[in-house]
């Protein structure tokens, strides 16, 4: 089966390569081709170049959730075989009569569960996280957008 490149694998040099401040230089020279009555395209090209600043910190923001996520999922993932191991050692020692070893296995199992639980508890609070992160700094950003758009407006008049 064919592997993923290790760059996919690290979302930051993913994004190394993308700079919002060429991208709003290449906006400026767009923009700055139209000339529009009353409009300040000066103020049009800085709001924009704060929404596109708005999104790359979102997505830095999500990217850096995923890899806490998957970070942790790893860690979870050897602390499980770390009590596979040692439970395996346990039932071992069990005792010599049938009932002993359920009684063994069946707390193994509710200590695995639980663990369990609490490990889907953590990475659903940290993924809510994450995104609720990303979504107040998307939302704050529309607020400021639509505030400078309604002064821009206001100027034109």
């Amino acid at each position: 089966m064919a592997s993923l490149p290790p760059e996919l694998m690290d979302f930051t040099k993913m994004f190394k390569s993308f700079d919002p401040s060429k991208m709003a230089e290449e906006m400026t020279k767009m923009l700055g081709q139209y000339k529009i009555p009353g409009v300040d395209m000066d103020t049009v090209v800085a709001s924009q170049k704060k929404n596109v600043e708005a999104l790359v910190s979102a997505n830095r923001t999500v990217v850096e959730g995923v890899q806490s996520v998957m970070k942790r999922q790893a860690e979870i993932m050897q602390e499980a075989m770390a009590e596979m191991t040692k439970a395996a050692g346990m039932l071992g020692k069990a005792g010599s009569s049938p009932q002993d070893l359920v009684a063994a296995q069946v707390d193994l199992v509710k200590g695995g569960l639980e663990r369990t639980f609490a490990s889907l508890q953590e990475i659903s609070q940290m993924v809510a996280k994450s995104q609720t992160d990303a979504t107040s700094q998307i939302n704050s950003r529309v607020t400021a957008s639509l505030d400078e758009f309604k002064q821009l407006v206001q100027k034109a008049k």
